[in-house]
């Protein structure tokens, strides 16, 4: 092989790199708060909910919307905390995974709850952005998927849960 067919060879897998990470960011991104083809995202999920609205529960022991939100926010929080790395960065509230929500019913509450899964999302996306191409394939300390795996996994969870709340908005008519 010639140099300048390699020197284009590599050229060609270094935009080949640049175009997954942009993928994936493309991903997180629409499963979050851009236009996607199917329907709400998680945000556009929780757009213009009420204090009352998040607070409803389906029946005794079922998850609320409020809750709902506060879950992606831990999660967004793990996931950025496995990818860089970062074992001493606690989330803000304590626990872990599912939050009693609300502990006080008003919309500065609820505000403040849907401006910390805002934060975590943009935190994601930073530290996602943050990565090499590299990066993407490495499987972090405690955990048995790789980087890439649990970005895409991210991103499903936020469609997923944006689903759950269009279903139990539709069920508390």
């Amino acid at each position: 092989m010639s140099n300048t067919s390699e020197s284009s060879k590599g050229a060609f897998m270094k935009q080949l790199n640049q175009d997954e990470m942009q993928i994936l960011l493309r991903l997180v991104d629409e499963s979050y708060a851009k236009k996607a083809w199917h329907g709400p995202n998680l945000h556009g999920s929780i757009r213009g909910i009420d204090p009352i609205q998040a607070s409803w529960r389906p029946g005794a022991g079922r998850h609320n919307i409020w809750e709902i939100i506060i879950h992606c926010a831990y999660w967004k929080h793990v996931v950025r905390r496995r990818i860089l790395d970062e074992r001493k960065s606690p989330f803000v509230l304590k626990g872990s995974n599912w939050f009693v929500r609300p502990i006080v019913l008003t919309t500065t509450a609820l505000s403040q709850d849907v401006d910390l899964l805002e934060m975590t999302h943009r935190a994601l996306v930073d530290a996602i952005q943050s990565l090499d191409r590299k990066a993407l394939k490495r499987i972090p300390k405690n955990s048995k998927v790789s980087i890439e795996t649990m970005i895409r996994g991210i991103a499903s969870h936020d469609v997923y849960h944006a689903g759950q709340i269009q279903l139990l908005k539709r069920l508390m008519k």
